[in-house]
């Protein structure tokens, strides 16, 4: 019963963690796609909680959004968000996060996240998350993939790389706290 409330607490928890992200955004000039934390944020839920529960993270991020709650990129919701530029990036973060989690697997006691093992997930989900990304911003771009990668991923690359970093050294022990709280 008290891990049930923990597991629901902490999805919640990281909703609300991946919809805070909305305040930092930096616009790239010639591009509808900004940086943001988001991204980050949502493929870490999915290694600290695992596949399942980060996945559920993202999903209620992704339900609250699309129901018009402000919680994409500059404080915007609603369905035309997912339907527009950003949209495939969004969709993007709840594959990236399931996708790390699979790779670093649920949290317990005999299941570290090596830092090896962290690179490894956060990469596989970050680039993940570029996929239904750049594919949706071609469709909007009818099909120039000079144009989708050089506003969509080549402005985005050093930036996601250093989050890749910074998320690869703070989630094993981030991982090990959760599991403790999990036990006690």
């Amino acid at each position: 019963m008290k891990q049930s409330f923990i597991n629901t607490a902490t999805i919640a928890l990281w909703a609300a963690l991946i919809a805070t992200g909305t305040f930092i955004v930096i616009p790239v000039p010639g591009s509808p796609v900004p940086i943001v934390l988001q991204n980050m944020l949502a493929v870490m839920a999915g290694m600290i909680l695992g596949p399942i529960a980060g996945g559920a993270s993202v999903l209620l991020f992704l339900v609250a959004g699309a129901l018009g709650l402000p919680v994409f990129s500059g404080a915007r919701g609603g369905l035309a968000i997912l339907a527009g530029p950003t949209g495939g990036y969004l969709f993007g973060y709840l594959g990236g996060a399931i996708l790390a989690g699979l790779i670093v697997k649920k949290p317990q006691s005999e299941n570290s996240c090596p830092y090896w093992k962290c690179a490894l997930a956060v990469l596989a989900g970050m680039v993940f998350i570029y996929i239904p990304g750049l594919i949706r911003l071609s469709l909007i771009f009818n099909g120039d993939w000079v144009k989708t990668l050089t506003v969509g991923c080549f402005p985005y690359l050093i930036g996601d790389g250093i989050k890749a970093v910074l998320v690869t050294l703070i989630t094993p022990s981030i991982r090990k706290f959760y599991v403790s709280l999990l036990q006690s």
